[in-house]
């Protein structure tokens, strides 16, 4: 790729420092800082990012690009690779939460729809807890997840009282499109893109690590590890920091294999 040229969105300024010899393009997408969208539709769904980032490949010339997205990106990127597999000559997918591949997908699905229910209800803290709390769980969700007492938003450090806002991308659009949606599992075998699903170290079995290890079961690859968690790339932003320099170079290392 050609000389560096970057436009960083704030949550992947860590990772893109590691790569100053690429062309390092981020994105804000739709819903989320400075692509607010204004035609109050009530969600926007893994198509709609995918063509978006299908819209934003071909307006820039860059492709075919290697791309690298995590959780929510991670199945938008899926999405996009599936549509236009001409467009993504390497995707690396770290762990997308695709919950519709995992056993208890009933039971992880409706407890996604009912931390969106809680954000239209109760506001972001009682919402964001149990999102918190379930993607702490490891293992198999139990079939009597949703009827236990709800975690206390406090525990999390959140507020409890509603502030009346509904502007939150990931509870307020992206819950629960995203982790129900079901991919072309034989549209992405199919293309010529090198897939690469990636699992954090430390995600064991909680349900984002499951789930990129029965995307790379589907896809019929082998999961590489990632240093860190979920958020192993983050270098503090969000106040989360991960082991950044660590997963760089696995990237770095992913990325230059044929």
């Amino acid at each position: 790729m050609g000389d560096r040229d970057e436009e960083r969105h704030a949550g992947r300024a860590t990772l893109a420092g590691h790569f100053p010899d690429r062309t390092v393009v981020t994105y804000d997408p739709r819903s989320s800082g400075r692509s607010q969208r204004t035609d109050g539709a009530p969600v926007t769904t893994p198509q709609e990012h995918a063509d978006d980032l299908h819209r934003l490949i071909a307006a820039l010339g860059a492709g075919p690009a290697d791309i690298f997205a995590s959780s929510g990106g991670a199945v938008n990127a899926l999405v996009l690779t599936a549509g236009h597999p001409e467009q993504v000559r390497t995707l690396v997918a770290h762990e997308p939460p695709a919950f519709g591949e995992l056993p208890d997908a009933d039971t992880v699905l409706a407890v996604c729809a009912d931390i969106r229910q809680t954000y239209e209800r109760r506001g972001h803290g009682p919402a964001m807890a149990k999102f918190i709390d379930v993607v702490m769980q490891q293992g198999p969700l139990p079939a009597d997840y949703l009827s236990r007492p709800a975690p206390d938003p406090a525990a999390f450090g959140l507020p409890a009282d509603d502030d009346g806002s509904r502007d939150d991308p990931l509870l307020g659009q992206n819950m629960p499109s995203c982790p129900a949606y079901r991919h072309d599992f034989d549209a992405l075998r199919a293309a010529a893109t090198r897939v690469i699903v990636g699992v954090g170290e430390e995600s064991g079995a909680t349900v984002t690590g499951r789930a990129a290890t029965a995307v790379a079961e589907r896809l019929g690859v082998p999961p590489v590890t990632f240093p860190g968690g979920h958020a192993g790339f983050l270098g503090g932003e969000y106040g989360q920091t991960g082991k950044p320099d660590a997963f760089a170079a696995t990237l770095r290392e992913v990325l230059s294999q044929p």
